[in-house]
């Protein structure tokens, strides 16, 4: 930054930079600055939080230094006197010369753990109780060429040595501040299992050649010794280096991302799952082949599969997994939604769109003895830069919501674990309907719930009726949890964050026999309390 008034105008001259879509700052709470600094000058700099319009500093601190010839890492903390929802970091002087800055970054002092993460954010994940993470993601892994994939290498250690790459998949530069390390202690900040996605030399539109895989094929395998190591071995000692000297728990490697369309994909996956196989045997490999349709030709603990259709054909795919192979490989579903297939039809977050998903699922719970592991895909987006939809949450600088398909899944956060009941639905609109029964328990109680998918524009009675219990139903304790709204296409926004949400109540006929309204375009949840 080169300063060349004598005399600057009252208030100084300088750069600014507003973040993504301007910075939230509230008052009452200190953010951390951290920068670069070189110059050969009496350094007289004020570093603000000022609104983006101009018309309010919140925070100002002093950075004062004679003569930083040489590169030096100032790091001060700003306390906000005032709330600006868009606001910009403002690095002004008043000092004719030459300022040389680098690496200039500014963050929340209160993240989730001291790990940099909004709280809100990571209040909704924890809500819906993760028992995995799949990082860093699908087609961010290839990259649309292989010189913008994602190297795992590149993102760890001190942030400002780390070089950051382009993501040209989802068109925007990354500092690669959150990394291979940062997702793995995201996950065991969540309680969750990782699930490491790994390049296997394949972009969108090019390949790294089979004679030449062996350098990337040792690069996976440091890749888990970072995670899995000793303190004392290389890559594990950079690990411990970081703050974490005790190992994560990896047990899941999937190789590739939506690559089985290649015909070479086999090729490049056999070399890294023999190596991965050897050095690690209690790694399990995930395939990007489906085995669902053919049974894979290659060996793997489980394979991957990804629907994303119109929420009709989500919808259908409740039975998907009702007739496939019960040995081999496991299924791995790691990327469902229902999306739009033209504009309005509900794929852009909406109520019918999170019923299609919520029948899919149940298709999951009952087919669960294949069925591993699902999650939906994306997790996050910014409301200023949709370049994918649908999502389950919606953030900007200060606020966040959930989707009606956010809601739809704290119906199953109390699967996993869970013992699944044969279910039998007789009505005469039983192809509107999807329902799956479990039981569950939490600290004090069990419960027998059963959810339902009403998919049509009619209510339905129908008649449940539960036979072979050990226990005798509770209604004082039992309630009913509904998701639904007057219109099938409604979502949630800023301004209405749980316009489409669930909603509980008593159920005071709970028994085991009971009658039941089910509400037009709806999910609903009996929770039966079991007592012996």
């Amino acid at each position: 930054m080169e300063v060349l008034c004598e005399h600057c105008p009252p208030g100084g001259v300088g750069i600014s930079n507003p973040g993504f879509w301007g910075m939230n700052i509230e008052q009452g709470k200190s953010y951390n600055l951290a920068l670069y600094l070189r110059s050969l000058e009496h350094l007289n700099l004020t570093a603000s939080l000022t609104c983006s319009n101009g018309s309010q500093i919140v925070a100002s601190a002093s950075i004062q230094h004679i003569g930083l010839s040489n590169w030096t890492k100032i790091e001060l903390q700003l306390l906000a006197q005032g709330t600006c929802r868009s606001s910009r970091l403002e690095l002004t002087t008043l000092n004719r010369g030459i300022i040389w800055l680098d690496q200039v970054s500014l963050m929340p002092s209160d993240t989730h753990k001291g790990h940099g993460f909004r709280k809100e954010l990571i209040s909704m994940l924890l809500d819906l109780r993760p028992r995995f993470l799949r990082f860093p993601g699908g087609c961010f892994v290839e990259g649309e060429l292989l010189r913008n994939a994602f190297r795992w290498k590149e993102t760890i250690g001190p942030w400002e040595q780390r070089p950051g790459h382009f993501g040209d998949v989802w068109h925007y530069w990354t500092d690669d501040g959150l990394g291979y390390y940062e997702f793995l202690q995201l996950a065991e900040d969540l309680g969750a299992t990782p699930i490491w996605v790994v390049n296997i030399g394949i972009s969108h539109h090019d390949k790294v050649n089979i004679t030449d895989i062996a350098p990337l094929v040792e690069d996976i395998l440091d890749s888990l010794e970072f995670a899995k190591g000793s303190a004392e071995s290389k890559w594990g000692s950079v690990r411990s280096s970081m703050g974490h000297p005790e190992p994560f728990l990896v047990k899941y490697v999937a190789l590739g991302n939506e690559d089985c369309v290649f015909n070479f994909y086999r090729e490049h996956y056999l070399k890294f799952h023999t190596a991965i196989r050897e050095a690690y045997p209690d790694i399990q490999m995930i395939s990007n082949c489906d085995g669902s349709r053919v049974q894979l030709d290659h060996p793997a603990d489980l394979y991957d599969f990804h629907i994303y259709e119109n929420i009709s054909g989500v919808f259908l795919n409740k039975t998907k997994f009702d007739n496939v192979p019960r040995t081999g490989p496991k299924v791995f579903v790691s990327e469902y939604a229902a999306v739009e297939e033209k504009p309005g039809d509900g794929g852009n977050g909406s109520l019918v769109a999170s019923l299609a998903e919520a029948a899919f699922l149940t298709g999951i719970e009952k087919n669960s003895d294949i069925v591993q592991m699902a999650s939906y895909a994306p997790l996050f987006v910014n409301d200023n830069d949709h370049t994918w939809m649908p999502d389950a949450i919606v953030f900007n600088s200060w606020q966040q919501y959930g989707t009606p398909s956010y809601w739809m899944q704290t119906f199953f956060r109390e699967s996993s674990g869970a013992l699944i009941h044969p279910i039998t639905i007789n009505s005469s609109y039983s192809q509107q309907l999807a329902a799956s029964a479990i039981t569950w328990q939490d600290s004090k109680i069990s419960f027998l719930r059963v959810k339902i998918v009403n998919f049509g524009p009619v209510a339905v009675n129908l008649t449940i009726s539960v036979s072979g219990l050990e226990a005798s139903v509770n209604s004082a304790r039992s309630v009913v949890t509904v998701l639904t709204s007057s219109n099938p296409f409604d979502g949630n926004s800023f301004s209405q964050p749980k316009k489409v949400a669930p909603v509980m109540s008593e159920l005071p006929n709970a028994a085991e026999e009971m009658q039941a309204l089910l509400a037009p375009y709806s999910l609903t949840s009996f929770d039966l309390a079991l007592e012996v």
